[in-house]
């Protein structure tokens, strides 16, 4: 009976995980995502690759170092700002795992470490100044969304993101506003910005 009972089980964990999968892919396939394009360079900064992923909840799996180390999910903006660092500073992230919004810990003190990120972290409105390279945090949604900073003035930041919808651009300007000796990047929920030591 023992046998039976455990036979049901994995027969109804089996067919939930086969409708869940025919579930995506119906939500898939009804999707405006380019099937073709998926994949595809859109951008480059520093030698380090810009993906077009379609819609912004399509994920064609996890993109995984060759030493092992957890990338992301593909090409979802947080894989290509954890590759950024791998590729660009050898940077693994203690937490190699979850969302946009997971990258900013509101608790943390201006300037101090995010050891989840083993990052410096810093607060919008802070009175350390963002630079080229930072990871930059946005609380646009419930998963939030991540970038990389491109450029930066005394006026103005550039971002390059990956995944930002369909028809968005990989690069973003947002006005960069110098007040009472606090740097605040001017747009919509800006949590702050992560940089290495």
């Amino acid at each position: 009976m023992l046998l039976s009972f455990k036979k049901i089980i994995l027969s109804i964990i089996i067919l939930s995980i086969l409708s869940g999968y025919g579930f995506c892919r119906v939500v898939y396939a009804d999707s405006n995502v380019n099937e073709s394009k998926i994949g595809m360079i859109v951008d480059e900064f520093n030698g380090v690759k810009v993906y077009y992923n379609g819609d912004i909840n399509h994920v064609s799996g996890r993109n995984v170092a060759k030493d092992g180390y957890n990338l992301g999910l593909k090409y979802q903006c947080v894989e290509f700002i954890k590759r950024y660092y791998y590729e660009r500073f050898n940077h693994k992230m203690p937490d190699s795992y979850g969302h946009a919004n997971d990258f900013f810990d509101d608790s943390i003190k201006d300037g101090s470490l995010n050891p989840r990120r083993n990052l410096l972290q810093f607060h919008n409105g802070s009175s350390t100044k963002p630079q080229v390279d930072d990871i930059i945090v946005l609380g646009w949604s419930k998963y939030g969304h991540v970038a990389i900073i491109s450029e930066v003035t005394d006026n103005n930041i550039e971002i390059i993101q990956q995944n930002p919808g369909p028809t968005a651009s990989s690069r973003a300007t947002f006005p960069l506003i110098y007040k009472d000796g606090l740097w605040t990047i001017d747009a919509y929920r800006v949590l702050g910005y992560l940089r290495k030591r």
